[in-house]
């Protein structure tokens, strides 16, 4: 495999040295391209040393040998390309289709497999601006690789740090593998849903569906025909992945209950509401007349009842608590007839609704409970998938209970 690596002008640059030389030791071909600010942190002498060919800088304007401009010669003989370390300059200059050096050039004239692994504070990594950039990137079918929580270079530990390098590494030769679900269809719910108390009001949730999105970006990047079923928000319908949007909980039924019958794996990501008016009024409620009495009615319980609609399918079922999180889970998990509950704990601000790192515990009908530690959402769903695959496959997943 033939990959371009990218260096952007973080810290973390002093890592590439190392993905270099394990992707050789490997036996694949590595040319390295370094933005103006990645010298300050790795000297280019050391990446051709290691790469055995020159680093490429700002000469995208030269021709080749063959008369080609670098930047399109290099984007056609990469297989893969991987930014590693990406900053937050380099992710919004990526997302936002920037053309300013060699690096964010090539990337414009890349086909293949875009990979990138952030690194940088965890300030700047939650802000709005940063992720809104990311959202852009993964709808694209960009690969992120992390960023993890570890130590960071302001001395605090913290959600920002770079991949390992192995972890980099794996997740390129990965890209060469082909899609483990390929042939596989699964469908996925996600968001909250809204049930209408009038024409302007409505009961729901704090769900984002971010959890959801992301494992919809991770099944259809693993060759998978992807249904994403959502309620409202305000995300873009990742690259490949085909969407439906509902509105309440019992639109939201009866479309899961259409698609079920054609997947392998259902997954129940959505915080669909558990209870909706019993009548909604066609006017809107005014305050003067004081507050309204309102009935309400159990909505659809669509994880429960796909036994009997899909009763092949791998059923997955999330539940999203404030307590009690393992006798909730193990509960749901008997009541709901599920193979696999994904337990969360939303009452903590770092993995609550909307946030962009999750912590999860998968349990299992007599098997040990597995923890997926702190990390964003995108890897979450990564190790989700990889637990999905196994059981697919009627295997023992290859995850540690402890979560490492």
């Amino acid at each position: 495999m033939k990959v371009l690596l990218g260096v952007s002008g973080g810290i973390a640059a002093f890592k590439a040295p190392e993905i270099v030389r394990s992707l050789r030791r490997k036996g694949h071909a590595v040319r390295c391209s370094m933005t103006r600010s990645a010298g300050a942190f790795v000297t280019p002498l050391t990446l051709e040393v290691l790469s055995q060919y020159p680093v490429y800088r700002e000469e995208y304007l030269q021709p080749d040998n063959n008369g080609d401009e670098l930047h399109i010669s290099a984007a056609r003989w990469a297989d893969v390309f991987c930014v590693a370390p990406a900053t937050c300059n380099t992710l919004a200059r990526l997302a936002l289709g920037l053309a300013d050096d060699f690096l964010a050039t090539t990337a414009l004239a890349f086909t293949g497999d875009l990979l990138v692994a952030p690194a940088m504070t965890s300030e700047m990594w939650e802000k709005e601006a940063v992720q809104a950039h990311v959202t852009t990137l993964l709808a694209r079918g960009v690969t992120l690789i992390g960023p993890v929580v570890g130590p960071l270079a302001t001395g605090e530990t913290a959600m920002g740090r770079m991949a390992d390098p192995d972890e980099i590494v794996t997740a390129i030769e990965a890209t060469a593998k082909g899609g483990d679900l390929e042939g596989r269809t699964v469908l996925i719910t996600a968001g909250p849903t809204h049930e209408p108390l009038d024409p302007v009001r409505f009961l729901s949730n704090r769900s984002s569906g971010k959890m959801g999105f992301s494992l919809a970006v991770e099944a259809a990047s693993r060759g998978a025909r992807t249904l994403l079923v959502s309620g409202p928000v305000s995300l873009p319908t990742p690259r490949g992945v085909e969407r439906f949007d509902v509105t309440t909980a019992a639109e939201m039924a009866d479309v899961v209950d259409r698609l079920a019958q054609e997947a392998e794996v259902v997954i129940m990501a959505a915080a669909v509401a558990d209870f909706t008016p019993r009548s909604t009024s066609e006017t809107k409620l005014k305050k003067g007349a004081g507050p309204p009495r309102m009935s309400l009615v159990a909505t659809p319980d669509i994880l429960t009842r796909l036994q009997e609609i899909a009763p092949n399918t791998l059923r997955v079922g999330f539940a999203a608590e404030t307590g009690n999180l393992e006798s909730e889970a193990r509960r749901k998990l008997v009541d709901k007839r599920a193979h696999l509950i994904v337990a969360n704990d939303v009452s903590r601000s770092d993995i609550g609704f909307g946030s962009e790192n999750n912590e999860v515990t998968v349990f299992r009908a007599g098997k040990p409970p597995l923890t997926i530690p702190l990390q964003a959402k995108r890897l979450v769903a990564a190790r989700l998938l990889d637990l999905i695959r196994q059981e697919l496959d009627g295997g023992e997943p290859g995850m540690d209970t402890a979560g490492g």
